[in-house]
């Protein structure tokens, strides 16, 4: 299973928007329940990867899911990255909520990797993140520049620009992942300048109509191109030169991945329900969804469970795998997991920053 792909939401709550009815404590539903499904698709893809070689179809399935469950996270982060403008309080925010986990997982999965793995050469390293840490590194970085994109006149096409060069510089190096910030930034400023009533019209019933025959012709695309189609182009971590490519089938990439990403997403999220369904109270602790999945699953490959099993690369191992990550990954979003790991994911230390004389009450 590689070690470079993970995605995770927004730490911060959605609040109440126009896009839906508002449920307890001001949430819109329908973004929690969003950010459930794609973190449930985010730990099954990672599943998938150790058992999917031979089989078409699981493979076609995996480029479909990666090609639009990070972007959706990200378009989401980004909508709620929008008021964002660097006061005290965000800042705060900044801190505790992405900056403080990434600390500590990073942390964590090096130890986890150098000692389960037989692994003494793993280093900890904060500027070169480790696993699913890479996200948090980017989404601080991103939202740290929205006063920037919120200035610019056209700050899409920037983006773009700015993502399409990345894929063509070899030089950028590994430092904090960049060419995974620079790569995927398009999804975060769209989500930045994407208003409620864009999230209205891919809710109609127009827009979950037309999203069948999306993801119909998607998966058949996908299936067919499944053979040839190297992987790597999908995580978004290397150059085309890194990848042995002409160094113009970086910028065509990018252009065709966005375009797939935007396209899919939407589509996604006409399926989403508006209305509060049983997972919605999950969607909360989708960042303890996403820190923890990788766990259990390192685990099993580090012991060698998916080499040991190979019948876990049939179609029922595959079916059962899918199953027990769904569920694993639905108990680590529940309100007792996120409660217990409060003190990594939602820290207040409200020691470690000054009283902002503007803001009534203690700093959170």
């Amino acid at each position: 299973m590689t070690t470079k792909t993970a995605v995770r939401a927004s730490p911060l709550p959605a609040r109440t928007t126009e896009a839906g009815a508002a449920g307890p404590a001001g949430r819109d539903p329908f973004f929690d329940n969003a950010k459930y499904v794609a973190i449930v698709l985010v730990a099954i893809a990672h599943a998938w990867e150790p058992v999917m070689d031979g089989n078409s179809v699981t493979r076609a399935l995996y480029l479909v899911v990666y090609t639009f469950h990070m972007p959706a996270f990200i378009v989401i982060s980004g909508y709620f990255s929008r008021g964002y403008t660097g006061k005290p309080h965000q800042i705060r925010r900044l801190v505790t909520g992405i900056a403080v986990p990434y600390v500590v997982f990073e942390i964590f999965y090096s130890l986890f990797h150098r000692y389960a793995d037989d692994a003494p050469e793993q280093q900890i390293s904060l500027l070169d993140p480790y696993y699913l840490t890479w996200f948090l590194a980017a989404l601080f970085i991103w939202r740290l520049t929205t006063p920037i994109w919120r200035q610019i006149r056209h700050p899409l096409p920037v983006s773009i620009v700015i993502a399409a060069l990345a894929s063509v510089t070899p030089g950028i190096g590994d430092d904090l992942n960049l060419q995974r910030v620079l790569q995927f930034l398009p999804f975060f400023v769209l989500g930045l300048v994407l208003r409620p009533e864009h999230f209205r019209l891919v809710r109609r019933r127009e827009a979950r109509l037309l999203a069948v025959p999306v993801f119909a012709g998607t998966l058949a695309l996908a299936y067919w191109i499944a053979p040839h189609v190297t992987l790597e182009w999908f995580y978004r971590n290397s150059s085309a030169q890194e990848l042995d490519m002409p160094w113009w089938t970086g910028m065509v990439m990018t252009l065709t991945l966005f375009g797939f990403g935007a396209l899919l997403t939407g589509a996604f999220l006409a399926w989403v329900p508006r209305r509060r369904t049983w997972f919605t109270a999950l969607g909360i602790g989708t960042i303890c969804g996403y820190l923890l999945h990788g766990v259990p699953l390192q685990a099993l490959e580090y012991a060698g469970v998916f080499e040991t099993y190979a019948w876990l690369s049939d179609p029922s191992g595959e079916i059962l795998v899918t199953v027990v990550t769904a569920v694993m990954v639905t108990l680590f979003c529940t309100p007792p997991v996120r409660r217990a790991l409060r003190w990594a994911t939602e820290p207040e230390m409200r020691w470690a920053f000054r009283r902002d004389a503007s803001e009534p009450g203690p700093p959170r």
